[in-house]
């Protein structure tokens, strides 16, 4: 079996981003999201994202318009029946990913695969109520999809080795490294990357340093491209508040639960550059204002 054509369960951030990395890799890609709000909000994010792509000439018009034209987007879940691979990028939310994957069974034939882009949820209790568990397995991409080269191919007890070439050679068309993964909370990435984050928001947490030192320490000491606060804003708080109590849930260690002042800026709204403000000010002129 050959991936043909895709279709993508929310089209916020990943799930546009999802689509429009298959498109431009030639492949037909449907795009569902709840209502017609949220459908335009998506073909929104993708006609911003080809516009980049447009002046930083990595496509031409030509080709934005050729990638607009392999989409489909639609409130419409019955449309999802035509693909071959079907993958889930809703919000991080175990019971919500359980019921949208468990409806959209039922309009897909047995053969077409089956995916979660959950960044910590085991695949195994995404799949416990789908006929047919070895299509089903996790492709976690990392934002902004169209540009980040990676995708965790993530093998849940029961997903078939069949299923994974068949992936895989997706992930490769796409242009994406394919890297494979046991089924545990976190997989590879957010395994390592959450504890260096989590003690970076504890360090700003009890005032031992600014954000921007903390940012600039990790960014000019260690090389790395972005300082660990400024990346929790890009991912978003929210995002990261549900992978720490996944991960915290799954293994009970100390560096994976969340701090207290990440719930709280949560709770107030201040999730990051989707928001407008995190642990940096976003809506000033000037961005990456400390908060």
């Amino acid at each position: 079996m050959k991936i043909e054509k895709i279709a993508v369960l929310g089209g916020g951030l990943m799930g546009s981003g999802i689509a429009e990395s298959a498109a431009r890799a030639g492949l037909p890609a449907i795009v569902r999201d709840i209502d017609a709000a949220a459908v335009e909000a998506a073909r929104g994010r993708i006609e911003k994202s080809l516009g980049r792509a447009v002046k930083g000439g990595k496509i031409d018009e030509a080709e934005r318009e050729a990638v607009l034209g392999r989409l489909t987007l639609t409130d419409d879940l019955e449309q999802v029946g035509e693909a071959d691979l079907v993958i889930e990028a809703v919000p991080e939310n175990a019971e919500l990913k359980v019921n949208i994957l468990a409806q959209v069974a039922g309009y897909v034939s047995e053969q077409t695969l089956i995916a979660s882009n959950t960044s910590s949820i085991p695949i195994a209790q995404l799949a416990a109520g789908i006929h047919r568990p070895e299509r089903v397995l996790g492709l976690h991409f990392f934002s902004p999809v169209p540009v980040m080269p990676l995708v965790e191919v993530v093998v849940a007890l029961d997903t078939s080795a069949e299923t994974v070439a068949i992936a895989s050679e997706f992930a490769d068309r796409i242009g994406k490294t394919a890297i494979e993964t046991k089924d545990r909370s976190g997989f590879i990435v957010n395994m390592l990357l959450v504890p260096y984050l989590m003690a970076a928001v504890r360090m700003y947490e009890e005032e031992f340093a600014t954000a921007e030192a903390i940012d600039e320490g990790m960014r000019l000491g260690c090389g790395h491209p972005m300082g660990p606060l400024a990346l929790c804003d890009m991912i978003g708080l929210d995002v990261l508040y549900s992978v720490c109590d996944s991960l915290y849930e799954e293994f009970k260690e100390p560096g994976y639960a969340p701090p207290p002042l990440l719930k709280r800026m949560v709770a107030a709204g201040r999730i990051g550059r989707k928001s407008g403000r995190g642990f940096y000010d976003y809506s000033a002129a000037r961005e990456g204002v400390a908060a």
